[in-house]
């Protein structure tokens, strides 16, 4: 199996990094924080005109079909420069709605192609009490067994370590389908989510690595950088590895979820637990490089820094992921 990404995945990685690093996210992460969506509307504007939103949308709705491997290269990206807002929870929507099909109720029709162009941002929660961003999205589907409904009205916003994850629980709510097929389908949008949150942590671990890198060659003690020292080299090259490692479960979870295999979900979840537990790991090495001024406001650090935790428990923590990985092993 291949997990070599292809020259033109790769040169969509770098325009993406491109766009990111010229959009001031850090900045539209700040303003989201504190309820101003604008600039992360704006942000959200852009990320959509490259096409990220299009691959999970199909081709009659304005897209580019279900391509998740392109996904994980975007999400990356994305987790790298920190953008806030629901970004797997749209996705998984849309895939949500895909695997419904043309059913007029579900709204397929009305929402795939506003979530292909930008237009709209979405919010879901699976069984699960709260949804991210409820009061910034444009709408909040809830899955509850197999019943889905678009919610209401939502509850106040929960406090999270990361101030731009703004979960608020859904209230009340129009039921839009409900059978077997809903059930199915939201099985697919979570394991879509759960991918894509573990290349979010994919590419904040290593957003973190690289800035406490470059601090690391700076900051001196003793007369000499810091970076030096046979320990913080050690700290380094152990996050490096977790990251290295998980890299290709992250790669092959895509691939089983792209060709619809058995044992995705397993895949997925085994991808989940690598990929969050490096991001969190290269969290604790930034903040600890960094003398602890990671956790201060006014370094842009603690935005990256802050994100790693949630991420890494979105959508399944380590245990849950752990326990799906055991339940599908053959017992000897």
């Amino acid at each position: 199996m291949r997990f070599l990404l292809t020259e033109e995945q790769r040169e969509f990685a770098r325009t993406l990094d491109g766009l990111l690093a010229a959009s001031g996210t850090a900045a539209a992460a700040r303003a989201w924080a504190r309820g101003d969506t604008g600039p992360g509307r704006a942000l959200w504007a852009r990320i959509a005109a490259a096409g990220v939103f299009g691959l999970a949308v199909p081709e009659k709705h304005g897209g580019m079909g279900s391509l998740p491997v392109e996904l994980i290269v975007a999400f990356e990206e994305l987790g790298r420069h920190a953008v806030p807002g629901p970004l797997a929870e749209t996705v998984a929507a849309a895939a949500l709605w895909d695997r419904l099909g043309e059913d007029a109720e579900a709204g397929a029709g009305e929402w795939l192609p506003r979530i292909a162009s930008g237009d709209a941002v979405v919010s879901l929660c699976a069984d699960t009490p709260y949804a991210l961003d409820a009061e910034a999205a444009d709408t909040v589907l809830a899955v509850q067994g197999d019943t889905l409904r678009r919610a209401e009205a939502h509850g106040p916003v929960q406090p999270c370590l990361d101030p731009t994850r703004r979960p608020a629980r859904p209230r009340g709510g129009t039921i839009l389908a409900d059978g077997p097929a809903v059930a199915a389908a939201a099985a697919h949008a979570v394991d879509l989510a759960r991918l894509l949150t573990a290349a979010q942590s994919l590419g904040l671990g290593r957003a973190l690595l690289a800035q406490t890198v470059a601090y690391v060659k700076q900051r001196t003690q003793f007369g000499v950088p810091i970076g030096s020292f046979q320990a913080v080299k050690h700290r380094l090259a152990d996050t490096l590895i977790g990251l290295e490692f998980a890299q290709p479960l992250v790669h092959a979870a895509a691939l089983a979820v792209a060709a619809g295999a058995a044992s995705a979900r397993r895949e997925v979840a085994a991808a989940k637990v690598a990929a969050g537990e490096a991001g969190y790991a290269a969290a604790r090495t930034a903040l600890q490089l960094h003398g602890a001024l990671g956790y201060t406001e006014e370094l842009d650090l603690s935005l990256w820094i802050r994100k790693a935790r949630p991420l890494r428990d979105a959508w399944g923590t380590p245990s849950e992921c752990r326990a799906l990985v055991l339940a599908g092993l053959p017992l000897s």
